[in-house]
């Protein structure tokens, strides 16, 4: 299962369920891929907020400059968010993630009113904190260790391109998809659709992933990333071949842990190896 297939592309999301930026290459960090999930939005409460509920969040676009991130949105100024800023234990709140609570670094006031001014919502910012630690459940994981910040449970995602292709072939006419909707890390191309799911461990030029768990996807795939107004809706028809019974939900994509490589510079272009999960014993 291994010489077609390649990294299409690389994807970062620096602020949980904002606008991501495709990149050509990326450090592969302990924790994903460098600043990915690395900021988040809170209410007053310090509950995340996402696109599920707020799908104005998807109109909120993201740029890595070299001292900050900057974020841009339909009628408001740039906000920065710089990266240096020092772990200060005076900024330090409780924030809430499912069922995580963590300690996380409040970005200030005029964070704060900026996003509220753009979601009509008391709302904060906030950035991980390096001494945070959050892991998926080991379940899934495993024994790999595999911090993350603030993705909804692991640090990677990977989508498959030729799993789009079949995805678009049984949307009613008309109906047009793109990958941006799924929000993966690493989309790879080659392999034939849903490879994916028989695929434990993609293998790079010094760096492994494992894959542990098909993602089960929510209604942030039916918001339209370029007006964050509902749009097309995947899910019915990913119901209808794609439900998992064991999850509970339709999956597309899978979930990933990393096995090597972390510090290494992953490119978008490069050859990669994908070895298959070991065939069941039969019953």
């Amino acid at each position: 299962m291994a010489a077609d297939a390649r990294l299409r592309s690389l994807h970062v999301y620096p602020v949980k369920s904002c606008a991501g930026i495709a990149l050509e290459s990326a450090t592969l960090g302990a924790r994903g891929i460098e600043y990915d999930r690395h900021w988040m939005i809170v209410d007053a409460a310090g509950r995340f907020l996402t696109q599920r509920t707020h799908p104005r969040l998807a109109l909120v676009r993201t740029a890595l400059g070299a001292a900050a991130l900057e974020l841009t949105a339909p009628g408001m100024a740039p906000l920065e968010l710089p990266f240096g800023w020092p772990d200060d234990a005076a900024a330090l709140r409780a924030v809430r993630i499912w069922d995580d609570e963590v300690a996380a670094f409040d970005c200030g006031a005029e964070s704060a009113a900026w996003i509220s001014a753009l979601l009509g919502t008391e709302a904060a910012i906030v950035r991980a904190a390096t001494s945070m630690r959050r892991e998926p459940d080991a379940r899934w994981r495993g024994t790999v260790p595999a911090s993350v910040d603030f993705p909804d449970a692991f640090p990677l995602l990977v989508c498959n391109t030729a799993s789009l292709a079949d995805l678009q072939r049984r949307m009613p006419d008309g109906q047009r998809l793109s990958m941006e909707r799924f929000r993966p890390n690493v989309v790879i191309d080659g392999p034939p659709a849903y490879a994916e799911d028989a695929t434990a461990e993609i293998v790079g030029d010094g760096w492994t992933l494992r894959l542990v768990k098909a993602c089960t996807r929510c209604s942030t795939t039916a918001v339209d990333p370029a007006t964050g107004a509902a749009g097309v809706n995947p899910l019915p028809v990913l119901r209808s071949y794609r439900f998992d019974r064991e999850l509970r939900g339709v999956t597309f994509g899978q979930n990933a842990v990393i096995v090597a490589g972390v510090g290494r510079r992953v490119r978008a272009g490069e050859a990669l190896t994908l070895r298959p999960r070991p065939a069941a014993l039969p019953a």
